[in-house]
């Protein structure tokens, strides 16, 4: 084995001819930069030039060093190859500009009557046009790079030299028309706008992560090439979910880093701020507009009459009906359909659980023989209490399995509609939801991430107002009940989306309008009824709960963790698995945030205030894993068979939301968000491994 690997570390497969073009091309380049540089300069042109040039050093290292001896050898090492051919020499050659300094650095002759015809003419331009388009350069980049890794393909080019030259060429050239979209290096202006590559970088990276997924997690041998010559005592399968994270990890990290850069120039640029101050301060829509928001609380009512008859419908089946799950409205419906469809909602939308909420219809009627006069106890105006009956969610749904219990999940939703009419009928101000309901929180902490938000038009006509009826009400609506001040208000935090604040605003200044996701998360303004987020420790406690809650929740119901909690279980006893759920859902949704908090405080040196605020750049990776998780149940129940490109975007789009917040959040001080950064993308790995893992079916039949 020593011998083998000693040959292969010394041998440089040095193929004249390829040097020789490596060599050619990068002199040619050089030659034309210089000839440029005469003409003009550039602040950029010796960045370029290096970037050119450790394009072709890459090249040469991927195609001549002994990296292509050990590829016969190890599939990781030909996936290392593979990776610098595709996603690390294209762009460094493309951020050189290349196409004017080959074309000065060429004899002129050469370029005016050889090259010159073809140059000019429009057919060939066409097609170049159209193979630089993003459509057709992604759809041909992902082409290649499943094709070439499919074992019949893949196993071709490991026995033919010829296949093997092709191979790597389709790599190349399809990863130079992949970036170029992204890098645009001209001549001429840019064709698309820049916010085009974010999706366009995170698709790709859909399709890397799967791939590589695959590899780890496929359990087979997918090349028999590397099992019939071991040069170590690395196993083949080993060696492939080595190949897989080698794929994996810095794949998705050259795909998510420039999309991440992307996003924080298209969000910090000043097209999207004016359009944002824009749309908040647009003139109040024309008087025909009016009357639909003077009906929307009747159909508000309406929606929560229809949810208060499926609710008392689930209530009637899960106490008397089928108690097998998948036959049982109470097993199905609350736990599969309206999670999901709450998620769709708050990702559509905004917060439409709350505002069609039967429970506060109920409590509604109630008020009319109840009192609801005293105030809520001062104590208890935080959220520690819904936090604790968050925690003890997460833990009862796993241990007393109510997804499975129809019947325990009928008395959960009657003892909902008690609490509701209890504590609103002897407390004013919507105590319930701002006080107690944990699934009021869940809506309030996701809706951050949402596309809309209850908000006022112009800043200057609440300034001049002087009855301030959307906290007060009037004779046509209540006001708000959660006491959100509307000109003081920022964010979705506590807002049940009621629209009385729409109704009872005589300006027609208050409306459900279009805001940028979490944004209201980058500054650290004072917030009506709620103060300053900073300042408020149960609310981050709330959003880590929520966030690392994500991942438990998910977690709990994969084959690993669940074969660990049942080899527990079956040397403890019959009685002993809410102990084993409970110190799993405590150690993953309690002591693992604290901990991460507490290590993030120690390397940032950073205050209790700072930290808070860094605590809430992780709503959008934590909500992206809510969605990955609930979407899949749901799509599921309707026999979608896989969505694992759907929640691989998802968890990427709150990635990328999360690093961006903390940079905004960092400021000048940077280094204050690394290990945040740290944590982010960490749970974003826990997070894929959750999703490709087996995951039990709930709610459905065998």
């Amino acid at each position: 084995m020593e011998s083998i690997a000693s040959a292969a570390l010394t041998s440089w497969t040095l193929d004249w001819r390829a040097t020789a073009v490596l060599a050619g091309t990068a002199v040619v380049y050089l030659r034309g930069w210089l000839r440029g540089r005469r003409l003009i300069k550039g602040e950029r042109d010796h960045q370029r030039l290096g970037a050119f040039l450790a394009g072709i050093a890459v090249l040469f290292l991927a195609l001549e060093s002994p990296l292509d001896a050990f590829d016969s050898l190890f599939l990781s090492a030909h996936m290392t190859q593979h990776l610098l051919l595709m996603m690390v020499a294209p762009p460094l050659v493309l951020f050189g500009h290349p196409i004017l300094p080959l074309l000065r650095g060429l004899p002129k002759r050469f370029v005016k009557e050889g090259l010159g015809p073809f140059l000019t003419w429009p057919t060939l331009r066409k097609i170049a046009s159209l193979a630089t388009s993003p459509v057709a350069a992604w759809l041909v980049f992902a082409s290649s790079t499943i094709l070439w890794h499919l074992p019949k393909f893949y196993e071709l080019a490991l026995s033919s030299p010829a296949w093997h030259g092709v191979q790597h060429a389709s790599f190349f050239w399809s990863g130079i028309l992949f970036w170029w979209p992204i890098i645009q290096p001209g001549p001429g202006k840019p064709r698309w706008p820049k916010w085009v590559a974010i999706p366009y970088l995170l698709f790709a990276d859909i399709v890397n992560t799967a791939l590589s997924a695959f590899f780890v997690f496929s359990g087979t041998l997918l090349y028999p090439s590397y099992s019939a010559v071991r040069a170590s005592g690395l196993s083949a399968q080993d060696d492939q979910i080595l190949a897989g994270l080698i794929m994996w990890v810095p794949g998705s990290i050259v795909y998510l880093v420039p999309a991440f850069v992307l996003m924080m120039r298209v969000l910090g640029g000043t097209g999207i701020r004016r359009a944002v101050r824009v749309m908040r301060v647009k003139r109040p829509p024309p008087r025909a507009n009016r009357a639909l928001w003077q009906l929307t609380p009747r159909m508000r009512r309406v929606a929560q009459a229809a949810m208060l008859l499926l609710a008392l419908a689930v209530m009637a089946d899960g106490f008397f009906g089928s108690q097998v799950t998948a036959l049982n409205m109470a097993g199905v419906l609350p736990w599969i359909h309206w999670r999901g469809l709450s998620v769709l909602a708050l990702l559509m939308i905004g917060n439409l659980f709350c505002m069609t909420c039967p429970f506060t219809l109920v409590r509604d009627f109630g008020r009319k023989v109840l009192p609801a006069k005293l105030r809520w106890p001062r104590p208890l105006r935080t959220k520690w209490l819904p936090v604790a009956l968050f925690a003890i969610y997460l833990w009862a749904y796993e241990a007393f399995g109510l997804w499975n219990s129809p019947w325990l999940t009928a008395w959960i939703i009657a003892g909902y509609f008690a609490t509701a009419l209890a504590v609103d009928g002897i407390f004013r101000g919507a105590s319930f939801c701002k006080y107690v309901c944990p699934i009021g929180q869940f809506h309030f902490v996701s809706s951050l991430v949402s596309p809309r938000e209850v908000a006022v038009r112009s800043a200057a006509v609440c300034q001049s107002c002087r009855t301030h009826d959307c906290i007060r009400g009037n004779e046509h609506a209540r006001g708000c009940e959660l006491y959100l001040f509307q000109p003081k208000k920022a964010g979705n935090l506590d807002c049940t989306f009621c629209l009385d604040c729409v109704k009872a605003c005589p300006h027609d200044n208050v409306g459900l309008l279009p805001v940028l996701p979490a944004q209201t998360l980058v500054t650290d303004v004072y917030r009506s009824s709620l103060g300053r987020l900073s300042k408020r420790t149960d609310m981050a406690a709330l959003v880590l709960l929520f966030v690392f809650g994500a991942f438990v929740n998910a977690a709990g119901m994969v084959a690993p963790v669940m074969a660990w909690e049942h080899g527990w279980h079956s040397r403890l006893g019959i009685d002993s698995m809410p102990l084993i759920v409970g110190i799993f859902v405590f150690a993953g949704a309690l002591l693992l945030p604290a901990a991460a908090v507490t290590c993030c405080g120690l390397l940032t040196r950073q205050r209790m205030d700072a930290l808070r605020r860094f605590v809430f750049t992780l709503v959008p990776i934590g909500f992206a894993m809510w969605a990955a998780h609930l979407l899949f149940h749901l799509a599921a129940s309707w026999g979608i068979a896989s969505i694992e490109p759907a929640q691989i975007l998802l968890l990427d789009a709150g990635l990328l939301l999360t690093l961006y917040l903390g940079w905004r959040v960092a400021g000048d001080a940077l280094r204050n968000a690394a290990p945040w950064a740290v944590m982010a993308c960490s749970l974003y790995g826990a997070g894929i491994w959750i999703l490709f893992q087996p995951m039990q079916m709930r709610g459905m039949m065998p």
